[in-house]
């Protein structure tokens, strides 16, 4: 890791609560400017719960910790503040919006006066084009949806790109974009001493890491973080014995 970069996020003894519910305890990890992580973990292990807190959505509530993001404090910043600020996110399942054109939702994300040839170059980037005149996901395959999401992250073109479970719902033809996809917007074209986009992606599958390089992996289960390590040695150790047996290792 290069000593010298900055962190972009900050994640410190994080305490969050869903419903009054203890879901997430004392998370701490830090992501360096360019670099990706993943985290590995069950369903139901807290992950999306993370992701959820790091945008601000108002239904997860921070007992405790604090998230920095550019070394200032974003702890109970709204949504729409952490966006400006150059956060952006990949819902696993986002919703069908009736009634908008996934081509206002772009010139929206753009930040700028509606420019049709950014537009337009953005959505052929994305194989997007015959889609932009059709109201946002509705109707949409798995990968289409995937896909509509990523041309709204590319017209907000944020810092820090967080990714909830990108490989879900997708086939072999789509994956192969979707990554693409990640990578021009993690900048992964550059040196990683270059990069200042930062990623964080969940995964339980591990299929994405085909595509998408991440510096370092973590296992999260039942809300806490229990190990670090290379991703693809950890997704391989998960692969052959499971995540309880990460839990029994630590226990030892």
């Amino acid at each position: 890791m290069d000593s010298e970069k900055e962190n972009l996020l900050d994640i410190e003894e994080l305490v969050v609560s869903v419903d009054d519910k203890e879901i997430l305890h004392n998370v701490s990890l830090s992501i360096p400017s360019g670099e990706t992580q993943v985290i590995f973990g069950p369903n139901g292990g807290g992950k999306t719960t993370l992701l959820m807190t790091i945008m601000g959505f108002p239904r997860y509530k921070v007992a405790h910790g604090k998230i920095l993001f550019k070394g200032i404090d974003i702890t109970h910043m709204p949504v729409d503040e952490r966006a400006r600020l150059g956060i952006g996110i990949l819902f696993q399942r986002p919703p069908v919006v009736r009634g908008v054109k996934t081509r206002d939702m772009v010139a929206a994300c753009l930040n700028q006066s509606n420019n049709e040839k950014v537009i337009e170059r953005l959505a052929e980037q994305a194989n997007m084009t015959d889609f932009l005149n059709r109201d946002i996901n509705y109707g949409f395959s798995g990968g289409e949806i995937k896909r509509s999401e990523l041309l709204q992250l590319l017209a907000q073109s944020p810092d820090l790109i967080l990714l909830d479970e990108p490989e879900s719902g997708v086939d072999l033809e789509n994956i192969v974009l979707i990554g693409s996809l990640i990578n021009d917007l993690l900048g992964k074209v550059h040196p990683i001493r270059e990069r200042t986009n930062g990623g964080l992606i969940i995964t339980h599958t591990g299929h994405i890491l085909n595509y998408v390089n991440a510096r370092t992996g973590y296992v999260m289960f039942e809300g806490n973080i229990i190990c670090e390590g290379e991703p693809l040695d950890m997704l391989n150790n998960i692969k052959e014995k499971g995540y309880r047996e990460c839990v029994k290792c630590l226990r030892k």
